[in-house]
């Protein structure tokens, strides 16, 4: 979630913001909206303070001075209602609307509506010319005998496989080699929570518009969810919480299973463990404070990571 104090400060460089990501919103609408909804707030928390002056002055009184007290109160009781209405509709949408609003791109970072607008950063090593076919991983893991798709669909459905015998070892094999390299470079290991509560949803902006990707517990347990990635769960880790600068930046290395419904994803990479419902993933998250300079500095060192 944006820092609603630097928007009112630049809210061009957010519309600009909008519009290179590609995101369909009214930035002075939502401004608008911010202010109304603030000065609606002071006017109801004013009346909820004039009210419990006088309702705290009631008992003290008599006679005309005491009824006049309470038609007093009557009135506050029918504003405060007719007020405090409207602000649970403003705050709604104003709760609602600020999760919309997308984080200000570095100047460097180019623009661009699809994939073909990519650009290419570095490469490394040449790419070799050989005389043979290629087999996928899927032609591959079934000749070897460590990958069974068509047992996991009949168990569990389309995006479903097992990992049988050395399969499953290597997984953990890779796992634990990224968890390892990680550590070594003072990233601290995290075994977090698989279900989180739709707070850490929003608050790490998987909503609202990811909502059909997750999988959503019943009506037994509302509130909740499987998470897509650990990144939920480790960047929530320190929710309410006041960090003092001398302990950033923190870094974790976030270990689970993901769970995605991709939904919408008809057709995409069906061939393959590319879309699948379940899969395992340690995930690099760093937290740091809001400067360009530190940010493009940790972004470059995720980077230097994952190449590693």
């Amino acid at each position: 979630m944006i820092d609603l104090k630097d928007l009112r400060e630049r809210p061009e460089q957010y519309q600009r913001a909008c519009e290179a990501k590609r995101i369909s919103f009214d930035i002075p609408a939502f401004v608008a909206l911010d202010a109304e909804y603030r000065e609606l707030k002071t006017r109801v928390d004013t009346l909820r303070s004039e009210q419990n002056k006088v309702s705290k002055l009631i008992p003290k009184l008599a006679g005309a001075e005491k009824a006049a007290r309470l038609d007093e109160m009557k009135q506050f009781v029918i504003q405060l209602k007719t007020e405090s209405a409207r602000l649970k509709e403003l705050e709604e949408r104003w709760e609602h609307d600020q999760q919309r609003i997308p984080s200000i791109p570095l100047d460097s970072v180019p623009e661009g509506a699809t994939d073909a607008d990519n650009v290419e950063v570095s490469t490394w090593g040449a790419i070799p010319n050989f005389d043979f076919d290629f087999k996928d991983h899927v032609a591959l893991g079934s000749a070897l005998g460590i990958l069974d798709i068509e047992r996991g669909v009949k168990v569990a459905g389309a995006r479903s496989y097992f990992l049988l015998g050395d399969g499953a070892r290597l997984q953990h094999a890779v796992l634990s080699f990224a968890a390892d390299l990680l550590r070594e470079r003072g990233y601290v290991l995290v075994d977090c929570p698989h279900i989180v509560k739709r707070a850490a949803m929003e608050g790490t902006g998987y909503f609202p518009g990811g909502e059909d990707m997750a999988y959503h517990l019943d009506e037994r347990d509302d509130d909740f969810h499987l998470i897509g990635t650990s990144e939920v769960s480790v960047c929530a880790l320190h929710t309410n919480e006041i960090l003092d600068r001398e302990q950033l930046p923190l870094r974790y290395a976030g270990y689970s299973p993901c769970y995605r419904r991709e939904a919408g994803s008809y057709g995409k990479d069906t061939h393959g463990l590319y879309r699948i419902h379940q899969f395992y993933k340690v995930e690099q998250v760093v937290i740091c404070e809001p400067d360009p300079t530190v940010s493009a500095a940790m972004h470059a060192e995720l980077l230097s990571n994952s190449e590693a």
